[in-house]
Order: structure tokens, then C-alpha cells, then sequence
């Protein structure tokens, strides 16, 4: 073994501790959902954000909370409702006098998006004008007021919990915002054990807290380090053929998504399948993306990125069902196809 593949060992080892620490942590206050937590992880890692979604109460806020804890990084929490405007989020010019001249002027307040860890609380609650002030800030990482552009501090990740929209009051959020988000993940309901872990916790005064595991200079390293793992090319093109498969009237469209799918994935879809794939090899201790790693993300990192259209919503398909479809009829290699008769 040469010395360049020990470091990339050794590497991939203490990311994985890092890994480890950091769900044990989150553990000490987060009940269950060890599946939503490592996706939180991997999310941060690629350098995205999530959308968490489920009904109040299921701990969603605390998961995020949490997470600021464990990274000692900068918290800041916009709680969205109808009334509120985009200057609310990013900030705006106010004029301020003074005191010794008493000359008047535009000084800049800066607004609660100049965080590092933003919680973005029942987004789907605020007006579509209000959601797009998201846009920049997501994608950019600046924020554009008065003309001028200010960058936000680094790493900066919108962590964004949604109601379902069948809920009283919510408003869909835009396509374009949909698809800045690297992960959508699904809160489920907590089973029975769970759920008595949570009442032994909450009602016997037990006050269990999270520690600083690391920060900001360890974070840059990690994602920078996930970013030089290797794809073998055959895998790649796996992962482009799995986004191309949700695009109707497309060349490796199967029928479920000629019959119910609008729009596909974006070309955003492939990178958040790639970076995905790229920290999951690192979790297993390797330095090369498997086809199990691209396919252990394709429903949180596709199912906001694709549209039904109006026979999809009538019949009530999910688009999980059309990922489990695409995933199924997409093979691995491009020549198993050919020898299908």
C-alpha cells in the first residue's frame, strides 16, 4: 500500500469517527430517527440543505437545535407566518441620525439569515414572496439589499421544516426553491418504544444535552476532503441515467414516468446523488463511490425535484412509487440493457 492511499485511509477513518461522535451526540437528545439524522449529517457534509417534513410535534425544531450544539456553530431561527416579508429574513436599510453631527443616513440591519445554521420553521407557512427571499442566500450564499451584496458566514446550511400541504393554511413552496434543497426528508410518527424513551425523558426531569463535537474549521475540511473522492465513470453514469429516467418522453424514461411525471430532476438532482454517494463510501470506510451508495439516496435527493402531472395527482401516485419504478427498470450497467430482449 502506498503512502498516498494510507493517508486516504486514514482520512476516511476519522471522518467516520467524527461521523460516529457526532450521531452518539445528537443520540443524547434525539429519539430515534437514526435514518433522518444521518442524512441531516450527510447533508451538511455535501453542503446543502434540507427540508424536513411532517406534521408539529415530532420534534423537528429540536433535531435542528440540536445540531447547532453539536457543531458550536452560529443558530438562528425564523419562524415563517403569512405577515411575514422578505426584508424580515434578509435585512434591510433603516436610517439612523448621528447623535454628534445629526446628519441623517442608510445604515445596513442585517437580518436573522446571517447565521450558520438557519432554521427556517414551518416554511410553507409564509407567502411564496416571502420564500423567495430564500433564493440567494441558498443557493449564492449572499444576500443582495440595497444594492449592494454581502456574503454569509461559512458553512452556512438551511435546515427548513414543513407542514404538509394538505394542512390548514400552507402555501407550496416554488419549484426553483424545492430544488435548492439537497435533501427532502420525511418525519415519520415515533413507534412505541420511542415513544416511551421521549415521556421517560420529558416528564422525570431528566435534562439530557448535547456536546460540541466540532467546528467550523473541521467542517470546511470535511467538505472539502468529500469532494475528492473518487467516482469510477460507469457509476456516474448510473446516477445521470436514474435522473434522466424521471424526464417524460426522455431515452431512459420508463413507462410510469411517461404516464405520470410533468417535470424531472434537474441537473441539481445528479450532483446531490454524486456528493451524497461520495460521504456514504466515506461511512463505509472507502474512497470510491458504489452503486448502493447512489441508490441509498435517490428518494430524498429526487422526490421534491420531480412534478406530477394532473393524471399522477388524480391517481394519487407518490414520487416515491415513481422512484422505486425508475430504480427498477434503470440498470446498473448501460449493457444489461442491450441484452434485454
Amino acid at each position: 500500500m502506498s503512502k498516498k492511499e494510507k493517508e486516504v485511509q486514514e482520512q476516511c477513518r476519522d471522518f467516520r469517527k467524527m461521523f460516529d461522535s457526532l450521531r452518539r451526540e445528537i443520540g443524547k437528545v434525539i429519539v430515534g430517527y437514526e435514518t433522518i439524522v444521518e442524512d441531516v449529517l450527510i447533508c451538511l457534509f455535501c453542503g446543502g440543505h434540507v427540508l424536513l417534513e411532517g406534521v408539529p410535534g415530532l420534534g423537528k425544531t429540536l433535531l435542528v437545535r440540536t445540531l447547532s450544539d453539536v457543531f458550536s456553530l452560529e443558530f438562528r431561527r425564523i419562524q415563517f407566518t403569512p405577515d411575514l416579508m422578505p426584508a424580515d429574513i434578509i435585512g434591510t436599510n433603516i436610517v439612523m441620525e448621528d447623535a454628534a453631527t445629526g446628519k441623517r443616513q442608510f445604515q445596513y440591519q442585517a437580518g436573522p439569515i446571517f447565521g450558520q445554521i438557519i432554521l427556517a420553521d414551518e416554511i410553507n407557512r409564509a407567502t411564496p414572496k416571502t420564500q423567495s427571499a430564500m433564493l440567494e442566500a441558498m443557493q449564492e450564499h449572499t444576500v443582495t439589499s440595497g444594492g449592494q451584496i454581502r456574503k454569509l458566514p461559512e458553512p452556512f446550511m438551511v435546515l427548513a421544516t414543513q407542514n404538509p400541504i394538505e394542512q390548514e393554511g400552507t402555501y407550496p413552496l416554488p419549484e426553483a426553491q424545492l430544488d435548492r434543497f439537497f435533501f427532502k426528508l420525511l418525519v415519520p410518527y415515533s413507534n412505541r418504544e420511542e415513544l416511551r424513551t421521549i415521556i421517560d425523558r420529558t416528564t422525570t426531569g431528566e435534562d439530557p444535552r448535547a456536546e460540541s463535537v466540532t467546528g467550523t474549521e473541521q467542517i470546511m475540511q470535511a467538505q472539502d476532503l468529500v469532494r475528492h473522492v473518487v467516482i469510477a465513470e460507469h457509476v456516474q453514469d448510473y446516477a445521470i441515467r436514474l435522473v434522466l429516467a424521471t424526464h417524460p418522453q426522455g431515452e431512459f424514461a420508463p413507462d410510469v414516468t411517461n404516464r405520470f411525471v410533468r417535470f424531472g430532476s434537474s441537473p441539481r438532482g445528479v450532483q446531490a446523488l454524486v456528493l451524497a454517494g461520495k460521504v456514504r463510501a466515506m461511512l463505509d470506510e472507502r474512497y470510491h463511490v458504489s452503486f448502493d451508495d447512489i441508490e441509498a439516496s435517490v428518494k430524498p435527493a429526487l422526490r421534491h425535484r420531480i412534478l406530477l402531472n394532473f393524471e399522477g395527482q388524480a391517481e394519487g401516485i407518490r414520487t416515491d412509487e415513481v422512484l422505486d419504478q425508475v430504480m427498477a427498470s434503470t440498470p446498473k450497467n448501460l449493457e444489461q440493457k442491450l441484452d434485454v430482449p
